[in-house]
């Protein structure tokens, strides 16, 4: 079917500012939208009051207004720019919450406004908790045992039949707000006055516990022809009780027969039919009985999510990009995936790799009981590693996501009963705790006076925390490599080291587990000439070349592509999202690579956040999914033969490298390293103001505890 002109003009609501469960993934879908709209030949009307994005860069859109996202002022908006449709699926529950409201107070009717992506009913089916459980038990699927209410009463009288522990979510909320687990009769009341308190419309769900039964996610997409595809399949590490955005994921899906997910998959597609979503990408999630088998459906989201971007992200398929050309009238055979330039997007992509994503957290900036995790999202970004195993993958997104471990390592510091209190609870460092678990029991080797045997450590962690035995079995594989290394006397073999290589491990970590200097491990590395080399996305495991040159790294392995050569620029990004450290420095990184490439030169850009504009396939001459750190960019300039660099545009991460990749021999481009020093170096900045006799605040350098309360008084 061609694209739609019976409509002209197009109203995209963005998502507003950024908060924890709505980040930047959604300036990531609505920035691809609102190109691929105008790239159709619609005028695009953006509505988005968020500064730091992509999307309201002066000229992105057609319109760009940077008001409330409310109803009286998008009223204002549609009278004076007439928009013929609306689009909400791209800006998250925040927008969809507005069309709603839209529709309700007939601004829409009222102006002759048409919404295209998803309707109504299909938006009130999905997010209506008691509407869509009715609907699934239309269908045959499974639900946990749930109601909707309205009132604590209610809530008290359904707490009765289900038993604790109890899950309560509140209708049409964001990211898991104002959702809770209660153990007791006492925190289950809290928790429903509270779901009440936060539901814009003021239902909530309350449901039987899921508590340590897997959880799953499927990305699907279907247009009006019912064509469907699952893009990505997406398996949570952690067990239901994690909000899915805190979870540590794995795409495509480990632990799983072909006969279940085949299950999953028919489930999910028959969702969509049954909700009525025919224009666009949805994610469906289900949770999985580990002991019996039992599936049955959590949620799903009629829009795109930070799930839709991890997965576009995992695969290299343009969900958002694809799901815009399907709201204005195409279907999925006739839209092409831009990555190969061969395949259509009705084709399911394939991957020969695999990707993890790991949250990251603020945990020293907020109160303690923020290190308890549960249904509410807390996490404030994460980060996304593609490797050629689930262990390759993990280390290297645990090292992206920039916690100061080089992967996943030893907790040396803690008592026996603070692990397995970690392990126990809903802790955001749990994998660390169990890793550590099973580290120290490979090592005592099962002796009675020292401590459990490996077996029974890795039969407690499961029945305790829930975890896979399939996942734990790799946590068993890492220990005992290490260990290896431990023992190698400070002298890992070639094969050793391309072993730790191919499992994510860095030369950091080698050589800290083998007990000499990182020089040391670099040199011998590159002595018997382990190389990283790296892999193409392609979407389709390498049945078809890919037009768009997108890595990811891995070691011993053919590598893909030639270099750019000296011409070429690298930037590099500025990695997960964090307090301090957000989207104005995904801008910055995006709008450079565009400049760059109006100049004829070619651009590089690495960078390890799956939600953003800069690891979007199109920014650049060649995107890079790896971490941020000197050790890793320097084996992409190695592959590249790049020698200019832009640091300065990514936030602090690409400053705190900096002088390892001039001393490696590279050109820091713009400011050189030692103004960069002397800006950032508070001492030197002091002296600086002194120099140039301007006035500052009474200030000392202190570099110990009596210092500084020497310091203070003097102040």
């Amino acid at each position: 079917m061609p694209a739609r002109r019976d409509i002209h003009s197009i109203l995209l609501i963005g998502s507003g500012p950024i908060v924890i469960g709505q980040a930047c993934e959604f300036d990531y879908s609505g920035n691809q939208a609102v190109t691929a709209l105008r790239e159709e030949g619609y005028r695009v009307i953006l509505v988005n009051p968020n500064p730091a994005t992509v999307m309201t860069t002066p000229g992105s859109a057609d319109a760009i207004y940077m008001d409330p996202l409310e109803v009286d002022y998008l009223e204002d908006i549609i009278r004076r720019e007439k928009p013929d449709a609306i689009l909400a699926t791209m800006g998250g529950q925040t927008a969809l919450n507005l069309v709603m409201d839209l529709d309700a107070q007939g601004v829409l009717e009222r102006h002759d406004v048409r919404i295209i992506g998803a309707g109504i009913r299909s938006i009130r089916l999905a997010e209506d908790r008691g509407e869509f459980k009715k609907l699934m038990d239309s269908i045959g699927l499974e639900s946990p045992r749930s109601a909707l209410v309205g009132s604590p009463e209610e809530g008290e009288i359904r707490m009765a039949e289900f038993g604790l522990p109890l899950i309560v979510r509140p209708s049409y909320t964001l990211g898991g707000k104002g959702g809770s687990i209660a153990y007791t009769a006492e925190e289950a009341v809290a928790a429903i006055r509270h779901a009440l308190a936060e539901s814009p419309v003021h239902t909530a769900l309350v449901e039987e516990s899921l508590l340590g039964w897997k959880e799953f996610e499927l990305e699907v997409m279907r247009d009006a022809a019912d064509n469907a595809v699952v893009v990505c399949s997406i398996e949570n590490v952690d067990p239901m009780g994690v909000h899915t955005g805190d979870s540590i994921t794995v795409a495509p899906v480990q632990t799983l027969s072909d006969r279940e997910y085949q299950r999953m998959r028919t489930a999910a597609i028959e969702i969509l039919r049954a909700v009525g979503v025919d224009c666009g990408g949805s994610n469906v999630q289900f949770g999985i009985n580990p002991a019996d088998g039992r599936m049955v459906v959590i949620e799903m989201n009629p829009r795109v999510s930070r799930s839709s971007a991890l997965a576009s992200k995992a695969t290299g398929f343009p969900i958002a990009r694809a799901s815009a050309r399907l709201a204005v009238g195409y279907t999925l055979d006739e839209v092409i995936n831009e990555i190969t330039g061969k395949t259509v997007s009705s084709f399911e992509p394939a991957l020969d790799y695999v990707a993890v994503k790991v949250p990251r957290f603020e945990l020293e900036k907020f109160p303690r009981g923020y290190v308890t995790l549960g249904t509410q999202m807390k996490s404030v970004g994460e980060s996304l590693a593609l490797g050629r195993t689930f262990l390759e993958a993990l280390n290297k997104a645990i090292r992206a996501a920039e916690y100061g471990f080089e992967g996943l390592e030893n907790l040396p510091d803690l008592e026996e009963e603070q692990l397995r209190q970690m392990v126990r609870t809903l802790h955001p460092r749990r994998i660390f705790a169990a890793y550590t678990l099973i580290a120290r029991a490979l090592r005592t080797g099962g002796d009675a006076e020292s401590g459990p045997s490996v077996e029974s450590e890795l039969q407690w962690i499961h029945e305790e925390s829930g975890y896979d035995p399939w996942f734990l079995s790799h946590l068993l594989e890492l220990a005992r490599l290490e260990a290896e290394i431990s023992v190698s006397r400070g002298d890992p073999g070639t094969d050793l080291l391309l072993q730790a290589r191919q499992a994510g491990l860095t030369d950091r970590r080698i050589a800290a587990l083998a007990g000499i200097e990182p020089s040391l491990v670099t040199s011998r590395r590159i002595g018997a000439g382990i190389r990283a080399t790296y892999h193409f996305v392609d979407t389709c495991a390498g049945e078809f070349e890919a037009k768009t040159p997108y890595f990811y790294s891995t070691w011993g392995e053919t590598d893909e592509g030639l270099p750019i050569g000296p011409a070429g620029v690298l930037i590099i990004g500025s990695g997960p999202n964090r307090i301090g450290q957000g989207l104005e420095f995904d801008t910055c990184c995006t709008l450079s690579s565009m400049a760059y490439r109006r100049r004829g030169r070619s651009t590089i850009i690495v960078n390890s956040n799956p939600e953003t504009v800069s690891t979007d396939f199109n920014v650049s001459d060649r995107l890079y999914l790896e971490p941020l750190t000197a050790e890793d960019i320097l084996e992409i300039l190695e592959k590249e033969k790049v020698r200019d660099v832009v640091v300065q545009l990514g936030g602090q991460t690409p400053l705190n490298i900096a002088s390892t990749l001039k001393k490696a021999g590279f050109r820091i481009v713009g400011t050189e390293v030692g103004r960069i020093h002397d800006a950032e170096d508070r001492a030197k900045f002091a002296k600086l103001l002194d120099t140039l006799d301007l006035r500052q605040p009474l200030n000392r350098m202190a570099g110990s505890e009596e210092a500084v309360h020497h310091a203070a008084v003097e102040i």
